[in-house]
């Protein structure tokens, strides 16, 4: 006879990143058990065989860690980088179906599960702001809400690479005259390892060189010395990061209610001179938003995803889960919190 669901005793939440891939298990009180972490498992990046290896060396892990046979997980959530489209959907569900999990699962997009894990009620909007910025929200009913996540080409800005990309524009206007100079000017040369500024215009227009996203922390610290330029940028990322959190509070009818903004990434980090602009555009369109920084793993939100899926939420699951957690990281010396 086939077990039912609740005689399962365990929960397994999968987080695959475009950095990382981290994998957890929590009994079916929210005690978290086991913790797996492994590379890359965007298949964007690694392909669908990489997506697979990561998926499947991190729940390996997990599971020797917690001491659970995968025969006894109940409930399987996954966010999945680089799962943005309706054609995605059967490679997501051939990997999870290859893992053997005789488990009930759900998967979105890994922002999604950022919102989750971040949100006192499990709704809200989802804000991830890294290398690139992803923004997606859902409803007490589960209407999902979102952005593309593709970034400079669709017009999405918000993380390091989009602030990057607009900063070289910027040092592009001050070599032609149409802006103002700026010390991001000799910042990038100093990246590129070039002796003049024309060589460093030509190596951007020629496509030559390439300005490594991580240059956002040295665009921040111009800005706070007082770069004028570096400043717009700063604020012109924020506020349409901001814009695309108003398109999602749009989406689904937002405007009049109260709710959760969930903050994730390493772009966050910067403090004050990137959050009052981000947080005054939005609270401009819509006055009941209230904005918290994310302080566990997004895997925790991939485990409440499966509870979900499985019909084995509980309303003590959620408390217990970020707890035991945090506890569990830090006995392993394990990440806190995503790193954009």
């Amino acid at each position: 006879m086939r077990e039912s669901n609740k005689d399962k005793a365990y929960l397994l939440g999968v987080d695959i990143g475009s950095s990382k891939t981290h994998a957890l298990i929590a009994d079916l009180a929210g005690h978290a058990l086991g913790f797996g972490a492994a590379g890359c498992g965007n298949y964007e990046v690694v392909g669908v065989e990489g997506f697979m290896s990561a998926l499947q060396e991190s729940i390996q892990q997990a599971l020797h860690s917690a001491n659970v046979n995968k025969k006894d997980i109940g409930g399987l959530g996954l966010g999945i980088s680089g799962y943005d489209w309706p054609s995605e959907r059967s490679i997501m569900i051939s990997a999870i179906d290859s893992l053997g999990l005789d488990a009930k699962y759900d998967f979105v997009n890994d922002a999604l599960i950022g919102l989750i894990a971040g949100s006192s009620t499990g709704w809200g909007i989802g804000v991830d702001a890294g290398t690139g910025n992803n923004v997606m929200g859902r409803d007490k009913s589960g209407k999902i809400g979102r952005i593309t996540g593709n970034s400079i080409r669709c017009g999405e800005f918000g993380g390091a690479g989009e602030m990057v990309w607009r900063a070289s524009v910027a040092v592009i206007y001050a070599w032609t005259q149409r802006g103002p100079k700026t010390q991001m000017t000799q910042l990038f040369m100093d990246a590129a390892n070039v002796s003049s500024e024309e060589a460093l215009i030509e190596g951007l227009a020629m496509d030559q060189i390439q300005l490594s996203p991580l240059l956002a922390k040295q665009i921040f610290q111009l800005a706070s010395l007082g770069d004028g330029v570096a400043l717009d940028v700063v604020n012109f990322t924020a506020r349409e990061l901001a814009f695309n959190v108003n398109a999602v509070i749009r989406q689904l009818n937002f405007e009049k209610l109260s709710f959760e903004v969930v903050m994730f990434g390493s772009i966050f980090k910067a403090g004050e001179i990137y959050l009052r602009p981000f947080e005054q555009t939005v609270l401009d369109f819509v006055a009941g938003a209230k904005f918290v920084q994310l302080h566990v793993p997004p895997v925790v939100g991939a485990v409440l995803l499966g509870a979900e899926a499985s019909n084995l939420y509980e309303p003590t699951l959620r408390k217990n889960l970020v707890e035991s957690t945090k506890k569990l990281l830090t006995k392993t010396s394990l990440p806190q919190h995503d790193e954009g």
